[in-house]
């Protein structure tokens, strides 16, 4: 009975993650999506410590109180400019886990055998019926234990190859979102030690990484052919080496993308996790992220015109030969010049960046927003796919702003327009709005979509100094004839200009 109702309450755990899925697609559904998930995770939790196999409760309550205290204070105290980061390390938890439950189920398996083969029965199991002796033996043995105990030599075979290929996605994943968390968080990083934001490889680039992927593949192999669980620890070190050299070779200007694969790697690993526990809920959700994540890397890659492929394998992040000299210089203004543009201006495009948010600038902005529209000026928003380090990243900040939603276009929906805009006001964007990406194929992020604000009749950029972007790539834009540098904090630039438009 308790196991029937674990499967419903997994049943409707399940309907309501992908209900969260399906709500996050759009700003106004998506606080409703959330409670989904709050929910759906909620009975997840609620039936797994009241279903088969359940025991130890005074630690399961001491890791949930645990958790949920962490949580908490992670919710309550990082910032929305650091949720990336965030992201990031929690995947790397995702894929411990799932290297942690994978050499637990060797271990377990092993313990298995060795209790069958002190009573003298057959492991793994016959086909046919089990043995009354058999069965008295499992009722001994923990809930895991039983179902290993179950199982016939295929389906231990089978068992063998999941929790293998759990140990080395969670690998890749863990150590992966390490150096993707320390890529992303710059000087403020937990870590003790620094991660250079450029891609970085070692001598033998992804010559490294095909010879760790071929070793890995002859682990598994000797591993299936019974040769050990020393196996498995090479097997998990080379998969940490690979997972380290894959993103330590991506540049800080894709690291978007590469949240949004490492969360397509941690769905992977938790459904490994699944398929070792025999738990239906963990093999769908597992599903449900890594699918979602992939399509969303997918995505993201059209958006910057990357190989998916090249993503997938760490192949994209570096200058391909010397970049084209920036000629010119920056051209400041002050808050009056910027006003008076404003003022004159008849369509003007807000294009907004991580400075802005870095800034917590998004207020500000919005109440310019009301005050020119208010003077009958038509005001929109310009928002790249990756602006902001984090897919969705600006949308969240302007609705949290309470900026419509309708006057907030993607990049498709408003490039076309630049030519017929007065004003574009760039606050805290750089790599996004890079005319390099188009005019010089040396560029790091050449052949990357970017907002083509340049066309504008005028670009004011919000910027705290003449500093690169976070990719270290100069930008053409800030020295073009049309463009002003309106210098200093987002927030404050924004907070002196408000009071001087009509």
């Amino acid at each position: 009975m308790d196991f029937g109702f674990t499967i419903a309450a997994y049943a409707v755990a399940a309907v309501l993650f992908i209900l969260s899925l399906g709500g996050l697609s759009g700003q106004e559904s998506a606080k409703r999506a959330v409670w989904y998930g709050i929910v759906g995770m909620a009975i997840a939790v609620v039936a797994t410590l009241i279903g088969p196999g359940s025991g130890l409760w005074l630690m399961s309550i001491i890791l949930i109180a645990g958790g949920a205290a962490v949580g908490y204070q992670l919710a309550t105290k990082v910032q929305m400019t650091q949720m990336p980061e965030l992201v990031a390390i929690m995947h790397s938890l995702v894929g411990l886990a799932a290297v942690f439950v994978g050499l637990n189920a060797h271990i377990e398996i092993g313990r298995v055998a060795a209790e069958f083969a002190a009573a003298d029965l057959p492991f793994p199991q016959p086909e046919g019926p089990l043995s009354d002796a058999a069965y008295a033996l499992l009722g001994t043995l923990s809930n895991f234990g039983e179902l290993i105990g179950k199982k016939t030599g295929v389906e231990i075979g089978i068992l063998r190859v999941e929790l293998a290929l759990g140990i080395w996605i969670g690998a890749v994943t863990f150590t992966g979102s390490v150096v993707a968390y320390g890529k992303l968080s710059g000087s403020s990083s937990m870590l003790p030690f620094k991660i250079d934001t450029g891609a970085v490889q070692l001598p033998g680039g992804h010559m490294l990484n095909a010879a760790a992927a071929g070793l890995s593949v002859i682990m598994l192999l000797m591993y299936l052919s019974g040769s050990g669980g020393w196996t498995l620890l090479i097997l998990t070190l080379l998969a940490l080496f690979i997972g380290y050299h894959l993103i330590m070779g991506i540049g800080g200007a894709d690291m978007p993308v590469v949240v949004s694969m490492l969360n397509s790697y941690s769905g992977w690993a938790a459904a490994a996790i699944g398929f070792s526990l025999g738990n239906d809920l963990l093999i769908v959700v597992g599903a449900l992220v890594g699918s979602s994540g992939a399509i969303l890397s997918y995505i993201m890659c059209k958006a910057m015109n990357r190989s998916f492929v090249s993503v997938i394998l760490g192949g994209f992040g570096g200058a391909q030969g010397e970049q084209m000299a920036v000629e010119g210089e920056q051209v400041a203004i002050d808050a009056d010049g910027v006003a008076t543009a404003l003022n004159e201006a008849d369509s003007i495009v807000i294009i907004p960046g991580y400075g802005m948010a870095v800034a917590q600038a998004q207020q500000g902005v919005a109440e310019l927003t009301r005050k020119l529209r208010a003077a009958g000026k038509e005001v929109r928003f310009a928002i790249h796919p990756v602006a902001g380090r984090l897919p969705g990243h600006m949308n969240v900040l302007l609705a949290e702003a309470k900026v419509p939603y309708d006057i907030v276009l993607e990049m498709d929906e408003i490039n076309d327009d630049f030519p017929d805009t007065d004003v574009a006001i760039v606050i805290g964007s750089n790599d996004i709005v890079n005319p390099a990406a188009q005019d010089d194929p040396n560029s790091p992020i050449a052949g990357m979509p970017v907002l083509e604000c340049w066309k504008a009749k005028q670009v004011f950029v919000s910027k705290r100094g003449q500093g690169t972007g976070y990719s270290g790539i100069e930008n053409p834009l800030f020295y073009k004839d049309n463009t002003r540098m309106f210098y200093g904090d987002a927030k404050a630039s924004i907070d002196t200009l408000l009071p001087k438009i009509d």
